[in-house]
C-alpha cells in the first residue's frame, strides 16, 4: 500500500471520528402552515380573529395520531371548527392560556398522553429528570395533577366558559379513586377541576357532539345525555335511572365497600350494555353516562387519514425535537390503550 493511500485512509478515519463526536441533528419540521395555530400570528395567517375550540395539552404539540390532542383537534377541524392548541402553558399565571384569545365555544384540556404524576415521579416517589413528551426531554414543564391546575387557571381567566377535561389523567379519576401518591382515596377530578364535562375513553364522538351542540346554542349545563361523558349535579334525581355506586364517604372509609363499588363500576364499562352510574361526592353527585359506542372501521380509517403533519411543531427544532415522537413516527396503529 502506498504512502499516499495510507494518508488518505488516515484522513478518512479522522473525519469519521470527528463526525461521530457531533450530536445528531434533528430533522427539520414541516412548515408552520402544516400545523394548527399555536399563536395569534398563525391565526391571522388563516384569516381567523377567534377560535371555536381551544385545546390545551400538557404535552408538546406533536401533530401525529399517537398524541391525543392531535386526534381531537384534527377531528374537530375536519368537521368545520376552528381549533388552536396551547401546549405546556406556564401554569404560574394565565398569560399562556390567553395567548390565542377566548374561544367562541369551549376549552378542551388534557394533562397529556401520560398521567402527569407518572410523568414526574417513579414508583418509589423519586423525581424524574427527563420528560420525553417535552422538547429536548426537559423536565418540569407541567405541574403535578396538571388537569386540575390547568382547569383552575382557565376558570380564573374565563370563569363562565364551557370547560371540558379528558385524557388518561381525567378518565382514570372520574369517580372516587385510590391515589397512590397521597396513599388516600380522592374525590372525582370533575369536582376538583370545576370543569363542566369530563370525556372518558375514546373521545372523538363525545368531543364532536359537545362542539356541535354548543355551536347550536345549547348551554354546557344542558349537555347531560352525551355518551362517553361525566357531569355533576346537586340533584341526584336528575339521573334517577343511574346505578348508584358507594358514596365517597363510604368507599374512602371501607376497603371492602371500595372494592364492591369498583366492581360495579367496572362491570358497566361496556359500550353495548353499560348503564349510567352516579356517585355521591359530598357537595356534588357525579354522573357517568353510558360509554360511547365503539367507532366503526370507516370512522377509524377517517380519523387516521386526517392531514396530520406527522411531526413535532417547528418551534421545537432548536431543542432537538420531542423524544417521545421518535418511537412512533413510523408506526401503524394496531390497537388503542394498553393492550
Amino acid at each position: 500500500m502506498t504512502a499516499e493511500k495510507n494518508g488518505a485512509i488516515r484522513r478518512l478515519e479522522n473525519k469519521n471520528k470527528f463526525r461521530a463526536k457531533q450530536p445528531p441533528k434533528a430533522p427539520a419540521s414541516p412548515p408552520r402552515s402544516a400545523f394548527l395555530p399555536v399563536s395569534r400570528a398563525d391565526m391571522e395567517a388563516r384569516g381567523w380573529d377567534e377560535l371555536d375550540v381551544l385545546v390545551i395539552t400538557g404535552d408538546a404539540y406533536v401533530d401525529h395520531p399517537s398524541f391525543g390532542h392531535a386526534i381531537i383537534a384534527r377531528w374537530l377541524e375536519a368537521h368545520g371548527f376552528r381549533v388552536g392548541i396551547v401546549s405546556q402553558p406556564d401554569w404560574r399565571g394565565t398569560e399562556d392560556f390567553a395567548k390565542l384569545g377566548r374561544p367562541r365555544l369551549c376549552v378542551m384540556l388534557s394533562a397529556g398522553n401520560l398521567d402527569s404524576m407518572l410523568n414526574h415521579y417513579t414508583a418509589s416517589g423519586k423525581k424524574r429528570r427527563r420528560d420525553d413528551y417535552t422538547p429536548g426531554g426537559a423536565a418540569g414543564r407541567r405541574p403535578d395533577r396538571a388537569t386540575v391546575v390547568y382547569a383552575n387557571r382557565v376558570r380564573e381567566l374565563w370563569g363562565d366558559i364551557p370547560l371540558v377535561i379528558g385524557g388518561i389523567e381525567a378518565s382514570l379519576r372520574r369517580f372516587a379513586h385510590y391515589d397512590y401518591w397521597s396513599d388516600s382515596v380522592r374525590r372525582s377530578i370533575l369536582t376538583d377541576s370545576r370543569a363542566d364535562l369530563l370525556v372518558y375513553g375514546m373521545g372523538e364522538s363525545a368531543s364532536l357532539e359537545i362542539a356541535r351542540r354548543l355551536a347550536d346554542g345549547e348551554e354546557a349545563a344542558s349537555l347531560r345525555d352525551i355518551a362517553g361523558t361525566c357531569w355533576k349535579t346537586h340533584d341526584p334525581a336528575a339521573a334517577n335511572d343511574a346505578v348508584a355506586l358507594g358514596s365517597f364517604a363510604e368507599v374512602s372509609a371501607d376497603k371492602a365497600k371500595f372494592a364492591a363499588s369498583f366492581k360495579l363500576f367496572y362491570d358497566e364499562n361496556d359500550g353495548i350494555r353499560g348503564k349510567r352510574l352516579i356517585q355521591d361526592q359530598g357537595a356534588w353527585h357525579v354522573v357517568q353516562n353510558r360509554p360511547a359506542r365503539p367507532l366503526s372501521t370507516a370512522e377509524m380509517d377517517r380519523i387516521y387519514a386526517l392531514p396530520y403533519a406527522r411531526a413535532w411543531h417547528p418551534d421545537y427544532d432548536a431543542a432537538g425535537g420531542v423524544p417521545a415522537f421518535d418511537e412512533v413516527k413510523f408506526s401503524i396503529t394496531s390497537h388503542r390503550g394498553c393492550f
